[in-house]
């Protein structure tokens, strides 16, 4: 199995997503895991999907 290049870690707080390509942080902190979200990244990545899983996440955190 290849390494995943999105992937959801733990800090203070809740969540981030980790970008393993390019060594930085992705998006916002999460305060539930994003598994569906970093699923998708790795996935098909489709912009349409993103956005509504985006969304999702940013109104859980209201």
């Amino acid at each position: 199995m290849s390494r995943r290049r999105y992937v959801a870690r733990g800090v203070p707080g809740g969540y981030r997503v980790w970008d393993n390509r390019g060594r930085r942080w992705w998006g916002d902190l999460y305060e539930l895991c994003p598994d569906d979200l970093t699923a998708e990244l790795n996935g098909a990545a489709d912009p349409e999907r993103l956005t509504a899983l985006l969304r999702r996440y940013r109104a859980l955190k209201r």
